[in-house]
């Protein structure tokens, strides 16, 4: 198995990138937030990676940390979760705040991730609640609450993603005011 690659980014396509590695191109599909601004072009890039092999085809999956790379391995295992859907998930969520949602078994603000509906949200919550390290108390600014279920939803019903969503939670962080309209 392919455990990491390091090269150059010869270019970025949606939902992935062409890492120039000893002379060879290898498209590479990464989360959405590596492609908002974290890799450009022509920059040196070191990716954790994860082989899927298929009868159909041979992707191969990147994270700038190897704790994304750890979950996406549990996601895949989970009942109804495929590569695709376990990116989708990863994008949508830092590894933190998904391990709030699972300790918190939040399956409202998972199903937010497009492609999760609530039946798999809880499969999925089910399946990781035992998988996940949830020891020790979670910080109190990436604890999932009411006002952040309600404000990703106000934000996806106005046309932004979820990780468009999820980046202006995280840019609130503890200093968030207690009212939505705020």
């Amino acid at each position: 198995m392919i455990a990491s690659v390091r090269g150059a980014v010869q270019s970025l396509e949606q939902g992935a990138l062409v890492l120039e590695v000893g002379g060879v191109g290898l498209r590479v599909s990464v989360p959405e937030p590596v492609l908002e601004g974290n890799v450009m072009v022509g920059a040196a890039v070191q990716l954790w990676t994860h082989l899927v092999v298929r009868q159909d085809a041979v992707a191969l999956y990147g994270f700038l940390e190897e704790e994304q790379v750890s979950l996406f391995d549990m996601l895949i295992k989970a009942p109804g979760v495929g590569p695709k859907l376990a990116l989708a998930i990863i994008s949508g969520m830092p590894v933190e705040r998904l391990r709030a949602v699972v300790m918190e078994e939040r399956a409202d603000l998972l199903s937010h991730v497009p492609g999760v509906g609530i039946k798999t949200a809880l499969k999925i919550i089910f399946y990781l609640k035992d998988k996940l390290d949830l020891g020790g108390p979670l910080p109190e600014a990436i604890a999932a609450n009411q006002r952040d279920v309600e404000l990703t939803g106000a934000l996806t019903a106005l046309g932004y993603s979820v990780v468009e969503a999820q980046t202006v939670l995280q840019a609130m962080g503890a200093d968030a005011p207690e009212e939505l309209e705020e």
